[in-house]
């Protein structure tokens, strides 16, 4: 007797409606799975035959084939254990056929007949309701999670023998429902901005980054406070709508990263990569391809922390994430793509021993090591930091006697800000830095002495394209700060500062003073 059960499966974040096919028939016994199932599928036969009997019904011995439909895309994993256990059942008439024709079922099978709980379910579920159907059994641990998209009955199964139960009307099980809006809490950002002694300069550019979404290199001699103010951009972005917090759920649901308490993701990420990191841990990939940390960071922020020690080839497979927002992963059968909306933020020495230019220590380096450790990021990978500065060491003054700055809130506000006047200006949630050349040229108009200054800078700096469209970005987001309807001079002259590396090292291209 053929019976067909449906699940769901993942290509990368796009999900497809799997038929899971069973055919229980006479003949030797056997158990076969077909349709590009992975080990982990395959493994399924002997976790289904052990939970049909430890739960209290039959298992067959009869011959018994599963088919997992369309059998041209690869199935992995155990989500399909579930399925296929009540598609045996349903073959062999221990539970009414038709049964289970309404639902979806997704779930790995203890041996005991106890559901266990699955990454991914988020993205799964994101799928329905479709052709109809709009109710999908998903383990218990996973209720929460899959409850958040709306318009679907989630019904929460612990073990088996309850989902049948369930299903034969006997123990009905409750459609879960979920008020996303508990999950946000108070913002446990870790640092504020006050506790920076100094650095006003480099606080002012992390402004401008924030409230355009600008990539930020910088530069300076180790103590300078490179990491410590990095680590402070999370606190003075905006907050996250319910749209952004599930796109960043998605991604950590497919990676296993949700936590079982928390199952939405409401604060922006802030993900920092050892340098040693491969290239497909940072852009993702392996067999099945997963995302990487730069997917991880979506919406959020990836730190470099010490960029110039990273691998050559791991770092110019950054450039194409960063000029589209996404990540595709291509293998021989399939690709995928993963968003990867990132702010960047970087931070080097200038040299090898770090001191180039420091007025208390001197350097140690030769200039062809200087040349050789800074040309280690590309000019191109350069061009796509729309803001470069200098981070100076503090003086023992700064430290001690400075007053505390502004608090992480207050500069936050002023960016919040910014980012609704550029919402304003697009009709959705966009930032300066992503505009096309077309709304560049419609939004950012500039008068004649700020495009006699910029044409000054293109020409002494020997600029790029993208690094003059980068410098009229940013100078947008300063008129934005200012509360500012058109670009003025002072913005632009404030953006040309921003491209230091071109400022301090165009004659010779070796980064030392």
């Amino acid at each position: 007797m053929l019976t067909i059960v449906r699940s769901l499966a993942l290509n990368g974040l796009e999900g497809y409606i799997v038929r899971v096919e069973v055919d229980v028939s006479r003949g030797l016994p056997g158990f076969d799975i077909v349709g590009l199932p992975d080990a982990a599928v395959r493994e399924a036969k002997d976790r289904v035959r052990a939970a049909i009997k430890n739960a209290g019904f039959e298992f067959p011995a009869k011959r018994i084939t599963v088919n997992l439909a369309p059998a041209d895309l690869k199935k992995e994993g155990p989500v399909y254990d579930l399925a296929i256990s009540l598609g045996i059942l349903s073959s062999t008439e221990q539970i009414a056929p038709g049964l289970v024709n309404d639902y979806m079922f997704l779930g790995e099978l203890s041996l005991d007949g106890s559901i266990r709980g699955l990454n991914g379910i988020l993205p799964r579920v994101s799928l329905l309701p479709c052709d109809g159907y709009d109710q999908v059994v998903v383990p218990a641990e996973n209720a929460d999670e899959a409850a958040l998209i709306q318009g679907i009955k989630v019904y929460p199964a612990a073990n088996l023998v309850h989902l049948i139960r369930h299903l034969k009307g006997e123990d009905i099980i409750n459609p879960h429902m979920v008020d996303a809006h508990k999950f946000w809490t108070s913002r446990s950002i870790t640092g504020d901005m006050s506790e920076v002694r100094g650095q006003l300069a480099v606080k002012r550019g992390l402004e401008v980054a924030a409230a355009g979404g600008h990539n930020i290199l910088m530069l300076g001699a180790p103590g300078s406070g490179k990491t410590m103010l990095a680590r402070r951009l999370p606190g003075i972005l905006p907050g996250l709508s319910l749209d952004e917090a599930l796109e960043i759920t998605n991604l950590y649901s497919l990676a296993g990263l949700l936590q079982s308490n928390q199952p939405l993701i409401t604060e922006r990420p802030f993900r920092s990569p050892h340098h040693n990191t491969s290239m497909s841990a940072l852009v993702g990939g392996g067999k099945y391809p997963r995302p990487g940390e730069i997917s991880l960071a979506h919406l959020g922020v990836l730190f470099l922390d010490e960029v110039a020690e990273f691998k050559r080839d791991v770092l110019e497979a950054l450039r194409q994430p960063l000029e589209d927002g996404v990540v595709t992963i291509s293998r021989v059968h399939s690709s995928v793509t993963y968003p990867a909306k990132i702010m960047l933020i970087a931070a080097m020495n200038p040299c090898p021993c770090g001191f180039l230019g420091d007025a208390e220590k001197e350097c140690s380096c030769t200039p062809l090591q200087v040349q050789r450790y800074l040309n280690r990021l590309s000019g191109p990978l350069l061009d796509r930091f729309d803001i470069q500065i200098d981070v100076p060491c503090i003086t023992f003054n700064d430290l001690e006697n400075s007053p505390p700055g502004e608090s992480s809130e207050i500069i936050r506000q002023r960016v919040q800000m910014a980012r609704e006047m550029q919402t304003a200006r697009f009709g959705k949630e966009m930032c300066n830095a992503d505009m096309s050349p077309a709304q560049l040229k419609k939004h950012c108009l500039l008068n004649k002495e700020s495009m006699e200054l910029l044409r000054a800078a293109f020409n002494r700096l020997k600029l790029s394209a993208r690094a003059h469209n980068k410098i009229i970005k940013v100078a947008r987001t300063l008129a934005d700060l200012a509360g500012c309807a058109q670009i003025q001079i002072e913005h632009v002259a404030e953006a040309i500062q921003y491209r230091g590396m071109e400022m301090k090292y165009r004659e010779t291209r070796c980064w030392y003073r």
